[in-house]
């Protein structure tokens, strides 16, 4: 109770809004169909029911529709541990505008009395064909003290290997912790793909991942006003180089912040993101588009 209580008021404030369901109205449609890279579905549903209101028998299958009435026509489903891998990874079979990914949190490997079971669960449902990704694991040391890095880098290390051995994107959580992700890469030698999910670091630091063919996944967080460094990352990140994700239902982007985030959201940061960099709006949908295809596969 006494952690309950002395929680920020703007956290409280933002579930509150997730639990009522109180989803902000439908942007316009985008010109062409893009991808969310990044959302939870689960949690989505759940935590605040379907966009539009009101119950549904499908909110799952809802949910993907009203998605694709403004022009995101396919999700990535995504993974934190093992019951919302397998969940994902089932929803990716049943729905074909859905693939999944399968990983443990990088706040979850140090919570789990047997995380080498746990690693091995996952590998299984890497396997499956409608997984395309391994993630979101790597490195979070806002959340996760000393005492639990051994544990994160090892969990974070097993996830690489098993991206490599069945030759699925890395995608990477990354939070205060850049230069770590960045080693562990280095040493362990990274996949074929890797996305850095909610990407969170400077111009320096989105440089360095442009450099090594990393992709930038970029939230509503860059549509933040505090998020000057981020948009100075946009700017430099070549189009092909870059996916848009809601992280759903958390960062909704601007001007909705607080209230709970879904996939048809996604318009509001593609947007943002052409004003950002510049870029053509049609320009810009084609290639987040047609770099989702390459990293994830056909749907």
């Amino acid at each position: 109770m006494l952690a309950a209580m002395s929680e920020p008021t703007e956290t409280r404030k933002q579930r509150a809004a997730r639990r009522a369901g109180e989803f902000p109205p439908a942007p316009e449609a985008l010109p062409r169909p893009v991808l969310d890279s990044h959302t939870h579905l689960d949690i989505t549903v759940s935590e605040a029911g379907v966009p539009g209101g009101g119950p549904a028998e499908d909110p799952v299958a809802a949910a993907i529709e009203v998605a694709a009435a403004v022009g995101v026509d396919r999700l990535v489903q995504v993974g934190v541990d093992v019951d919302s891998s397998r969940w994902g990874a089932d929803v990716a079979e049943k729905y074909p505008a859905v693939l999944a990914t399968v990983a443990l949190h990088p706040n979850e490997a140090p919570r789990l009395a047997d995380l080498d079971e746990a690693l091995r669960e996952i590998e299984a449902l890497a396997a499956r064909d409608r997984v395309r990704g391994v993630g979101e694991t790597g490195l979070d040391f806002f959340r996760t003290g000393d005492e639990g890095r051994a544990a994160q880098e090892e969990s974070f290390r097993a996830h690489i290997a098993i991206a490599k051995r069945y030759g699925k994107a890395l995608v990477i959580h990354d939070r205060d912790a850049h230069a770590d992700v960045l080693r562990v890469l280095d040493d362990e030698g990274a996949p074929d793909t890797v996305v850095l999910h909610c990407f969170s670091g400077d111009a320096e630091f989105a440089a360095e991942c442009v450099r090594r063919g990393y992709l930038l996944s970029f939230a509503g967080t860059v549509t933040f006003g505090s998020a000057g460094a981020l948009r100075e990352a946009a700017a430099l990140t070549p189009l092909d180089q870059m996916l848009v994700e809601t992280d759903a239902p958390y960062l909704t982007p601007m001007p909705h912040r607080g209230r709970p985030n879904a996939s048809y959201l996604i318009p509001l940061t593609v947007r943002f993101l052409a004003d950002t960099t510049g870029a053509d709006l049609d320009e810009l949908c084609a290639a987040i588009s047609a770099t989702g295809d390459r990293v994830f596969g056909p749907w």
